[in-house]
């Protein structure tokens, strides 16, 4: 007879059933992928609950009001692009936005549609603005600069690694047909 799950020995597992940890399983504790999933999720969450709270608003329409911000008079096309967030989300937020008079949205050369906040929306910049900084005081605690600099630098060789490695992908490619193939073996 098959030795039963630990964790639910009601539970019979036949022959072919792994029962032990995999020897190349992931350290989920040193798994810098995972960290920076982590730590990403629980900023958003904060930050997302924060706004949610105080002002109605979530997290995607903080990032078009501070995209705005920076970017004055930018479309829905550029503000998804500096996000690099789905033009959709970007669309839907900024209805959001215009229903709450927060940025107004004008006619633009080949019927792009430019973006403003308002006099409301650049306030409601401001008291949202602390939120989003207060995430990166908690993260950036007891770092002193030269180490948020490096931090901060090591981050963008990060991003630029990925998206380079991204640029060289072909889509094509048969990465995901070997998975299958090993799945199915």
């Amino acid at each position: 007879m098959p030795a039963q799950n630990a964790a639910h020995p009601e539970h019979d597992l036949s022959p072919d059933v792994v029962r032990d940890r995999l020897p190349d399983a992931l350290d989920h504790e040193s798994f810098t992928p995972r960290l920076l999933a982590l730590l990403t999720y629980e900023l958003v969450w904060r930050e997302s609950h924060e706004l949610r709270r105080l002002f109605g608003l979530g997290t995607n329409e903080w990032r078009i009001l501070s995209a705005l911000a920076s970017l004055p008079g930018a479309s829905a096309t550029e503000v998804s692009e500096f996000l690099d967030v789905n033009k959709a989300i970007v669309s839907k937020s900024a209805a959001t936005l215009v229903s709450r008079q927060l940025i107004v949205l004008s006619d633009g050369p080949r019927g792009s549609r430019p973006m403003h906040m308002t006099a409301a929306g650049a306030a409601m910049h401001a008291a949202m603005r602390p939120i989003s900084v207060r995430g990166q005081e908690i993260i950036l605690a007891g770092m002193s600069d030269a180490e948020i600099e490096t931090f901060n630098a090591n981050i963008h060789r990060m991003l630029a690694a990925l998206r380079a490695a991204d640029a060289d992908a072909d889509p094509g490619a048969d990465d995901l047909g070997d998975i299958q193939d090993d799945v199915e073996a």
